[in-house]
């Protein structure tokens, strides 16, 4: 890792945790509305309101905020709603715009779910990967994606610790589905800006290799 992107990263994080933010007034209301022991509505693209939201970056929420916890379990009851159960959401998808999401880690055993505060995408392959996604907010919708194969992320826990590592296949696509919902896009926007992207098969044969992170 050269001295440049070592600077760029600690600087990233430093400036990520000074403007970590307690959640607003508003917000607080929204997570306290209802009976707080069951799921928050997730947010529909057809639904004008709900786009001004879902359409909008987030920002950072400070770990040690109290209701981070409420808004996380919250959360993982709508994303695993019988009536239609997902492997990731985003804060925006319940109507509140901070940078926290859920996701699925297939590349664990047990495929466990986890919860990312602050994350980021610190660098990405130029290896892609095409598949089908769909996501909570648009139901009834399918589509076919371009995602890096592997990303170097770095995110915080509840304890305010950050933690780097790599992600691969599934889980990074999962991953970087939930980061764009982070910065105002479904996947249905990502497919328009990728349109006339230029993306080459493997040559038939070549064998695939990716070498895990180590810290340095």
């Amino acid at each position: 890792m050269n001295l440049r992107f070592t600077f760029s990263v600690i600087f990233l994080l430093v400036f990520s945790q000074l403007f970590a933010q307690n959640f607003t007034h508003s917000e607080k209301q929204l997570l306290l509305s209802g009976d707080t022991t069951t799921m928050m509505r997730i947010l529909i693209y057809t639904n004008p309101m709900d786009m001004e939201v879902l359409g909008s970056d987030s920002k950072d929420i400070d770990p040690s905020d109290p209701l981070l916890q409420l808004l996380s379990r919250r959360m993982f009851l709508a994303m695993r709603d019988t009536a239609n159960p997902g492997v990731g959401i985003a804060a925006p998808q319940v109507g509140i715009n901070r940078n926290a999401f859920w996701v699925q880690r297939f590349d664990k055993s047990g495929s466990p779910f986890e919860f990312f505060i602050n994350p980021k995408i610190i660098k990405q392959s130029i290896l892609t990967r095409k598949g089908g996604e769909g996501c909570l907010s648009m139901p009834g919708e399918r589509g076919t994606v371009l995602r890096s194969y592997a990303i170097h992320v770095e995110y915080q826990s509840f304890d305010g610790g950050w933690h780097s590592e790599m992600l691969e296949d599934f889980t990074a696509v999962i991953f970087q589905h939930e980061y764009d919902h982070l910065r105002g896009m479904l996947f249905s926007d990502r497919m328009r800006e990728q349109q006339n992207t230029l993306a080459l098969p493997l040559p038939q044969g070549m064998e695939l290799l990716i070498r895990p992170y180590t810290a340095p």
